[in-house]
């Protein structure tokens, strides 16, 4: 059980306060509702470069970093397709400094012409390290693209393109940070060694007056029912050959979400699941596989990656995964098979929360979601699934017409 505190500020901050008295230290963490699913399809990559401008300095403090730094602190950033995440770690008596920071670079953030072209060629080399000239690195343009025909999870938080970067104007970039950058879209934690009212106090104090502006709706397009699989093939000179399979499923909000989360842990969580035993000891044609949630806002997609060993054939290994699948479909799942994974679960949830800094993140998490309550009475949801819960979910999970596949390697 997670203890926490919340406190609404009049101009729409949601803030939530968790109290660890066996730290000295105090995490500050701020969730932004903003995503790369927030972009235009012609403006991708803009949620990721945002984040990266926001710690370029503002009008009064030149180095984010450097002043947080000398209050013995540091800071990091992530950007997902659904969310945009910063955090500030440091000594408990000197959390002010980082609520003073952080509502500096809310307001006054220096989007000068210098400040833009850095972050922009940052962005551009982080595209061609990890993206371009990465062996597999162009999955997600091709899976996400495959799947997604109108939703904009179609394109990953990196962006389509290094030119559509390249092309960002400052008038795009303030435009972006006007909209999504606001008290109203923003969810706070502080948890440490800093007590409810203190927290409040200082929050208050520098967020209070900040004009505050609607939780930003989002009206994005739904993306269609799959009527029939899609398959392509991507050559590619790369270790091995690769089998990709995306299923369209639920969102992270759904009722089935657990049960889906748990049909992935079936089959690839640990060298007894399902995957492994047949595919990678029943066979001699897998090196390694896996099967895995998406875990977004919305309806978001089921993973099956597969590395081919040796000379293995793409259609005689998509054939077995086929049969491993089909099985669990037929002739369904044990409950001991069930209890195994939602203990696994439930002690990486334990281990995951276990810091006052991992706590504020998932207390964020949270709260966007559902509310920060949902922290404590999720893993009754995963407790309560059973075997007919997994039946029900994958029947419609793995049809064949919800499959799109991609032969990815030298010899696709």
């Amino acid at each position: 059980m997670i203890h926490f505190n919340s406190h609404r500020l009049s101009n729409g901050l949601r803030l939530i306060h968790h109290y660890d008295a066996s730290t000295s230290m105090v995490a500050v963490n701020l969730l932004y509702d903003v995503g790369s699913s927030d972009e235009a399809p012609t403006m991708t990559g803009l949620a990721h470069l945002m984040e990266h401008l926001m710690f370029s300095g503002t009008k009064h403090v030149s180095k984010f970093d450097e002043m947080l730094q000398r209050a013995g602190g540091d800071s990091n950033a992530w950007t997902s397709i659904d969310v945009t995440n910063y955090y500030d770690v440091l000594p408990a008596h000197n959390l002010e400094t980082a609520l003073w920071l952080e509502s500096e670079r809310l307001l006054n953030l220096n989007l000068t012409h210098e400040n833009i072209e850095v972050q922009k060629s940052v962005v551009i080399e982080e595209f061609k390290q990890r993206y371009l000239n990465q062996p597999y690195g162009d999955v997600l343009h091709l899976t996400h693209g495959q799947a997604y025909t109108v939703h904009p999870y179609r394109w990953p938080t990196i962006g389509l393109d290094v030119d559509t970067i390249r092309l960002f104007s400052a008038a795009d970039i303030k435009q972006f940070h006007d909209r999504f950058y606001s008290v109203g879209n923003l969810v706070m934690c502080i948890s440490g060694n800093v007590d409810f009212d203190t927290a409040v106090r200082l929050v208050e104090k520098w967020f209070g007056d900040i004009e505050g502006m609607p939780h930003h709706q989002r009206h994005l397009p739904e993306e269609p029912p799959q009527l029939e699989s899609r398959f392509m093939t991507h050559h590619s000179d790369v270790p091995n050959n690769m089998i990709f399979r995306c299923y369209h499923m639920c969102s992270r909000t759904s009722p089935d979400y657990p049960v889906t989360d748990l049909i992935s842990d079936v089959l690839s969580n640990g060298m007894s699941s399902r995957l492994y035993q047949q595919l990678i000891l029943g066979t001699d044609m897998f090196a390694d596989i896996e099967a895995s949630v998406m875990g977004s806002r919305d309806p978001g997609l089921f993973y099956v990656r597969a590395r081919l060993a040796g000379d293995a054939s793409f259609d005689r290994a998509s054939s077995a995964i086929d049969t491993v699948l089909k099985q669990l479909i037929d002739e369904g799942v044990t409950q001991h098979e069930i209890d195994k994974c939602v203990n696994k679960y439930l002690s990486n949830k334990l281990f995951e929360n276990v810091g006052y800094a991992e706590k504020a993140v998932a207390l964020c998490s949270h709260q966007l979601l559902w509310g920060a309550d949902g922290i404590n009475s999720e893993n009754e949801s995963y407790r309560a699934v059973k075997p007919q819960d997994i039946a029900a979910v994958a029947v419609n999970l793995f049809a064949p017409n919800n499959c799109n596949a991609i032969y990815y390697g030298p010899d696709a």
